[in-house]
């Protein structure tokens, strides 16, 4: 399970550029290998989510990042929902974005203000792979399917 919680990273993505100015998405070679350990998970029987928590109006990286899903995560066998920020006010949520494997380690990511990835925080404290379990299962159960949502622009 994967939790995002920001409205840009990673701007510097040349699929992201390139969409910005109405071009052509270059493939890359991190989208290859990610799709490829994406399927070749998904093949094993292996149930990949993803939730994202939103603000609205959506971000420029936001509705970038919604236009390539269905081709990029979803393509690969993720299960995908977002959740609008003002619907998340009152939950329980750990200060940064995350990985949960195997119900038995936690990978946070680390962003700097402008979106750049500044590093990872590993856990396998029960007690953090729990809290970040249920914060997951939460946004989830108010997510909204990928196929339902159109990130708002006004």
């Amino acid at each position: 399970m994967h939790l995002e919680m920001h409205d840009q990273h990673i701007t510097t993505d040349p699929r992201y550029l390139a969409w910005k100015k109405g071009l052509p998405q270059p493939e890359t070679p991190g989208g290859i290998a990610f799709r490829g350990l994406i399927s070749s998970a998904v093949a094993r029987g292996v149930i990949i989510r993803r939730a994202r928590i939103v603000s609205e109006p959506a971000s420029d990286y936001i509705r970038w990042e919604h236009s390539m899903t269905a081709g990029h995560n979803i393509a690969a066998g993720e299960l995908v929902r977002w959740l609008p920020r003002a619907l998340a006010s009152t939950l329980a949520l750990p200060g940064n974005p995350f990985w949960v494997f195997d119900d038995r380690l936690v990978r946070f990511s680390l962003f700097s203000g402008d979106g750049e990835v500044t590093g990872h925080q590993f856990s396998e404290d029960p007690a953090v792979v729990g809290l970040c379990a249920m914060a997951f299962e939460t946004v989830w159960d108010l997510g909204i399917d990928h196929e339902a949502y159109s990130p708002t622009t006004t």
